[in-house]
């Protein structure tokens, strides 16, 4: 049976895990580890909303976020490669969109690589909308917003 709960620390290698499995077929398209891959998650699980989609005990995907003021940031949000095409990044999406409303949030925003082409058009698909294009921490990145239906 599938849940979706916090994070707890013993999930730092797990969720490692599959973050690396999720990102390194963007490995050569980019020319390094995408930044996810870079992340201590034991600091991660500290610093920030982290979620994971279970069934039983393993973990099939990742969500990790961050209020920032009235948006919230989607840092992460990652699904096992042996668990793609079951909807599973969905469930993720609006498990985002509502924990973001809980915190009085008005929009959410994230980022991704403009490599990552197809993610970029899963974003619009769920409603977001490009806001910027920047060079960041060495990474060419996609900047987008969705601002959230409900919101005060």
């Amino acid at each position: 049976m599938q849940t979706l709960r916090r994070a707890r620390p013993e999930d730092a290698a797990p969720i490692a895990a599959l973050v690396d499995e999720a990102y390194s077929p963007y490995i050569a398209r980019i020319g390094r580890k995408p930044a996810p891959m870079l992340d201590d998650y034991e600091q991660v699980l500290r610093e920030t909303d982290t979620f994971v989609l279970t069934d039983n005990d393993e973990i099939l995907g990742v969500l990790v976020m961050s209020q920032e003021g009235k948006e919230l940031l989607l840092i992460n949000v990652a699904v096992s490669p042996r668990h793609k095409g079951k909807g599973l990044g969905k469930v993720l999406m609006t498990f985002c969109e509502k924990h973001a409303l809980s915190l009085g949030c008005e929009a959410v925003r994230l980022y991704t690589h403009e490599r990552m082409t197809e993610n970029v058009a899963i974003y619009e698909k769920l409603g977001f909308v490009e806001t910027h294009r920047a060079i960041e921490d060495g990474f060419a990145r996609v900047f987008m917003r969705k601002t959230l239906v409900g919101s005060r």
